[in-house]
């Protein structure tokens, strides 16, 4: 039996054929690199109301063996007591609350846990940690997301003896990314183990867990999946009990 990676998605107005409604949406990249690390991918829609969300996370992933939060647009800067930047837009309450229970359980489960992008900022949020909102106020470029849509891409150091500098080695020389916001205060227990070279964060790690693990770039858009093949490895130790 392939273990089962719960993978979190967009809810957004879509068009297909005829068809222009809500729909519950992903990249394809994630699953396919789920599927081809040996796992069964399944999608966890956004939807689920504040006050019920905790209760629907637990049950939900009490059913599965690791969990992927994706990309996606920016984390509400309330959620870190902040007030929004200009830049800040598009935020989706309905992601944040029910990702922020996903994690919350999942964390509290001890289940294989991995952050991409948006998700590595919101496991930063959850555990009580800040993000800077518009990053080429503090690096001075827009390297990080050239333009609406595109990636960019740009070397990654990770620290030798983490964990994913374990899984990758200590030197990226080139990650896929399209990000605008990033890491600031780390949260509690969290530790910073990768960085571009203007200094941004570009991985976590939170060791108190059995994998708890976030990177800021896109590796579903890359060529090395080891990331993913270390998450789906997790969760089928985690199946296997």
């Amino acid at each position: 039996m392939r273990p089962v990676v719960a993978i979190s998605t967009y809810l957004e107005q879509a068009r297909w054929e005829e068809w222009d409604l809500p729909a519950a949406l992903l990249p394809a990249a994630y699953a396919e690199a789920v599927r081809r690390s040996g796992g069964l991918p399944v999608l966890l829609p956004p939807g689920e109301a504040a006050g019920t969300a905790p209760d629907a996370a637990g049950e939900v992933l009490s059913r599965v063996d690791g969990l992927l939060i994706a990309g996606g647009a920016d984390v509400d800067p309330a959620r870190y007591g902040a007030e929004p930047h200009p830049r800040t837009v598009a935020v989706r309450p309905d992601r944040d609350h029910w990702e922020t229970a996903l994690i919350r359980e999942a964390l509290r489960q001890d289940l294989p846990l991995l952050g991409v992008c948006r998700g590595m900022q919101l496991l930063n949020v959850v555990l009580g940690g800040t993000l800077v909102q518009h990053l080429p106020d503090r690096v001075g470029h827009h390297g990080h997301a050239p333009a609406p849509g595109v990636f960019g891409e740009h070397p990654v150091e990770l620290a030798a003896g983490s964990r994913l500098g374990e899984l990758l080695g200590t030197k990226l020389d080139g990650v896929p990314t399209c990000h605008h916001q990033a890491v600031d205060r780390l949260g509690e227990g969290v530790v910073a183990v990768g960085w571009a070279p203007d200094g941004t964060v570009e991985a976590i790690e939170v060791p108190r867990y059995g994998f708890a693990l976030g990177v800021q770039w896109h590796p579903e858009m890359g060529d090395d999946r080891a990331v993913f093949a270390a998450l789906v490895e997790r969760a089928a130790r985690r199946a296997r009990g």
